[in-house]
């Protein structure tokens, strides 16, 4: 038995609906490419400790500090610009936190 032309076509386009919408299943829900939900923000700062807190006197701050918030920072808490590669890398757009006196 002949199938009709429109009829082959309209098989060929389910099959490729479906092949996608498996992949795209398969992918949204972790079984190919999981994703990274409890990837760690700090990956090497003081990993020792369970909790990392800095306490910084005001008076040691001076005029101006940027204070690192992506964790890369050599000189932790302070920023040593480490964020500019980090960003590069991953297309993130994180910066320091500046602190001023105020005048």
């Amino acid at each position: 038995m002949l199938v009709p032309a429109k009829m082959d076509d309209l098989c060929r386009e389910v099959a490729v609906f479906a092949m996608g919408a498996a992949v795209g299943y398969l992918l949204c829900y972790g079984k190919v490419l999981p994703w990274k939900r409890d990837s760690p923000v700090n990956l090497s700062v003081d990993k020792e400790n369970p909790k990392v807190v800095n306490n910084i006197d005001v008076e040691e701050i001076g005029d101006f500090k940027a204070l690192c918030r992506c964790w890369r920072s050599k000189q932790f808490p302070f920023c040593d610009g480490s964020h500019t590669e980090h960003n590069a890398a991953t297309g993130d757009n994180v910066g320091p936190v500046i602190i001023k006196r105020k005048v």
